[in-house]
């Protein structure tokens, strides 16, 4: 049991349950993602294209996830906002092959941070640059200046290099999330003691 682990059970903020939304264009890996994310005995074997959006359910050491995997395909994209509302966390998956449509995915991420169930909220959007083995791929660094996330400067963020067939990078992110999902859950406790 680690030190958040303790930490947590202290606090009484035990398997605190959080909805996260899993988004980005189609092909980009979210699912592949999730299902890495899934206990082996969880895991599907075949992944096909999400059409409208699933529901997966997982947990770590100390959050409970329901993370709603939303289709990318450019006809479901609008379905997206009406998650809006409940969601504590965000995963936003880019394609760091697919320089093409690097402006559509910016485009979507500037609709989702703008739109005014976000905007005002301080969750934290983990990104994931996936496909980092693929030949043309491009690092993380060049994928955060194309998107501009360094102008996200009212929610925590951090992007990951993520190769989600093999599961690398996934669990650094999850890391990170579950960290800042904490200290989210910590400062409302402490706002709440005032």
């Amino acid at each position: 049991m680690g030190l958040l682990d303790k930490l947590s059970g202290w606090l009484g903020l035990r398997k605190k349950e959080v909805n996260v939304l899993c988004l980005g264009l189609d092909n980009s890996g979210k699912t592949t993602i999730i299902t890495q994310l899934k206990p082996p005995n969880a895991q599907a074997q075949e992944i096909v294209p999400t059409i409208g959006f699933n529901i997966e359910k997982f947990k770590s050491s100390s959050l409970s996830f329901t993370v709603f995997d939303m289709s990318g395909q450019s006809r479901y994209r609008n379905l997206w906002e009406h998650y809006y509302k409940e969601s504590h966390a965000i995963i936003f998956v880019i394609d760091s092959s697919d320089k093409l449509r690097m402006v559509v995915a910016k485009e979507e991420l500037d609709t989702l941070l703008n739109h005014e169930d976000i905007c005002n909220k301080k969750i934290p959007v983990l990104f994931f640059a996936n496909k980092m083995d693929l030949k043309d791929a491009m690092s993380s660094v060049k994928v955060s200046q194309m998107l501009s996330l360094e102008k996200i400067k009212d929610k925590p963020w951090h992007i990951c290099a993520s190769n989600a067939i093999k599961g690398e990078g996934l669990q650094e992110g999850l890391d990170w999330l579950q960290g800042n999902m904490f200290r989210e859950s910590f400062q409302n406790n402490e706002h709440m003691n005032d």
